[in-house]
């Protein structure tokens, strides 16, 4: 039976040994494998920008689930979040990472120092390197901020995209276009320009335009994005075109990741991730940077997900504010983030807050 098996169907010898029942299921097992390898396409995108640009709003939009923290903050992203998304032959592997920041910034507000780490260790794992540019802000752009430029240049090699976020906020096509044109060095034909059209000529290569602020020349533009793509990204439009030219782009190349694996994260920190996330948006001003939080329990049983999160308050008086009258804010922050784990996990949630101040726990001691 095994010589029979060799000499039709040239079955390698360690297979042999085995089995003959089990034989062929086995070889042919691995030769699907193989084959459904050989097919398998994927793409590692750092997305960097500063901070609030809508980095993390629009990843979750573009694979519609909510992996990455929002808030309407700054800093809601403190380290580097993989999200993983997988369509038909192609994985798409988004690096999201903290807003770009100076080494002042990051001394004057004590950012960790993944701050500093986050978009380099993206970076050096990407194929390609997507841009998010906040159009919102009348004062910041018309140019590229010069940590993003300087990023650009430390990966030369890497290709590179330009994303306008926000797009919905500018009311005439004109400063649309003028946008485009500087952002880019005017590295668009008219043509191109005028109809919108996301494809960058890269037959024109020019250098930086060159700002000059305070008597210094700095750099505003990148001439070498090798896409522009308008975006809004809270409202999911536009998201399609670039959907679809990330998945042009892709490699081939067996999958780094299994097809039902969202994130690289333990589900306990996204738990607590989201709880930070939503204290940003309810707690005005510094106090929700100045909150702790721990993860006091997580269980998953029969598919639902049960979990609790406590919030560390410095004092009583802030313990108050967070739960409010009744404990109204805090239901209603345990509803919003409830409804946020529900998206990230596609899961039933059975989730609850709890708070204490320090000042409790020294009473307590």
């Amino acid at each position: 039976m095994r010589l029979l098996l060799n000499k039709l169907f040239n079955i390698p010898k360690s297979f042999l040994l085995q089995n003959p029942c089990r034989l062929l299921s086995k070889y042919y097992h691995a030769q699907a494998k193989s084959v459904e390898n050989e097919t398998q396409k994927s793409l590692n995108i750092a997305i960097i920008g500063i901070p609030n640009a809508g980095k993390s709003t629009f990843i979750n939009h573009l694979i519609n689930r909510r992996i990455c923290p929002t808030s309407c903050k700054v800093h809601t992203t403190r380290k580097a979040n993989k999200a993983i998304y997988t369509t038909e032959q192609t994985q798409l592997v988004f690096y999201d990472t903290p807003g770009l920041v100076t080494e002042s910034e990051i001394k004057k507000y004590k950012l960790e120092g993944s701050f500093r780490s986050a978009y380099r260790h993206a970076a050096q794992n990407a194929d390609l390197i997507a841009v998010i540019h906040d159009v919102s802000n009348a004062f910041t752009r018309k140019e590229l901020h010069f940590t993003v430029i300087d990023t650009l240049k430390m990966y030369p090699r890497l290709p590179s995209i330009l994303i306008m976020n926000k797009i919905d906020a500018l009311k005439s096509k004109r400063i649309t276009l003028d946008l485009i044109r500087t952002l880019t060095n005017n590295t668009l034909s008219s043509e191109q320009a005028n109809k919108r059209v996301n494809k960058i000529n890269k037959s024109v290569v020019k250098e930086s335009i060159p700002l000059k602020k305070g008597g210094i020349n700095r750099e505003v533009s990148w001439s070498n994005f090798s896409q522009v793509f308008l975006v809004s990204a809270a409202i999911g439009s536009g998201l399609n075109d670039v959907h679809d030219y990330l998945i042009a782009s892709a490699k081939l190349r067996p999958w780094e990741y299994k097809p039902e694996e969202f994130t690289d994260e333990a589900p306990e920190n996204l738990i607590v991730d989201s709880v930070k996330a939503r204290l940003l948006d309810y707690l005005p001003q510094e106090i929700p940077y100045n909150l702790e939080t721990y993860l006091e329990y997580y269980s998953l049983e029969n598919d639902t997900i049960y979990a609790s999160v406590e919030v560390v308050c410095p004092t009583q008086r802030i313990e108050r504010l967070i739960c409010g009258e009744s404990n109204g804010r805090l239901r209603q922050i345990t509803e919003r983030v409830t409804s946020d784990l529900i998206e990230t996990f596609g899961k039933p949630i059975s989730f609850t807050i709890a708070t204490t101040s320090k000042e409790k726990q020294k009473i307590n001691q």
